[in-house]
Parts: C-alpha cells; sequence; structure tokens
C-alpha cells in the first residue's frame, strides 16, 4: 500500500514466500490428483480419460482466473480515467467566471 493525497492505493506486489507457496501448493496438488489417476483401479482409457479431465480443469481455472484480474483490473482503469476527467472538468469551472 501506498498513500496518494491521503488515498490508500494497493500496489498489488506478492512477497516472495507467498509467491513460493503457490507455487508448492499448485504443485503438489496437481501431482497428488495425477498420481492417484494414475494408481486407481481400472483400465488405461479410463485413466486417460480422468487425467485429461485434470488437465483440462487446471487449464480453465488458469483462464478463468486471468479473466477476473483482467476484468477488475479494466473496472480499476475506467475509474482511474473517470476521476482525471472529473478533476479536470473541476480544475477548470471557475465559478465567478462570466
Amino acid at each position: 500500500m501506498i498513500a496518494v493525497d491521503n488515498k490508500k492505493i494497493s500496489t498489488g506486489t506478492h512477497t516472495s514466500a507467498w509467491v513460493a507457496q503457490t507455487y508448492v501448493s499448485f504443485l503438489v496438488s496437481i501431482s497428488a490428483t495425477l498420481i492417484g489417476v494414475f494408481y486407481m483401479p481400472g483400465n488405461a482409457w479410463l485413466k486417460g480419460y480422468m487425467g485429461m479431465g485434470v488437465l483440462f480443469s487446471v487449464a480453465s481455472t488458469a483462464s478463468l482466473s486471468k479473466t477476473i484480474r483482467d476484468v477488475e483490473e479494466s473496472k480499476t482503469m475506467m475509474s482511474r480515467i473517470d476521476e482525471a476527467k472529473l478533476e479536470r472538468l473541476l480544475a477548470e469551472y471557475d465559478p465567478f467566471k462570466g
């Protein structure tokens, strides 16, 4: 967080520990799931189908999270643009001007 004109603005940065924990958590969860699929009883077709389901779920989750992030960032950017326009209009407005 940084303060600008008495407003707190989030910089959106993460600590290296948080990033490392996120990567490790992702790798452990995917590895455990794929090992479970590999060792589950059933033929190769069933295991292949389940493995593809896991991979498609991971890919769609990443795509969804990126889309949600992009939508939220665009809302923030539009808000900043609207705020800048309003500030410019207010700065140009002179109530005593004829």
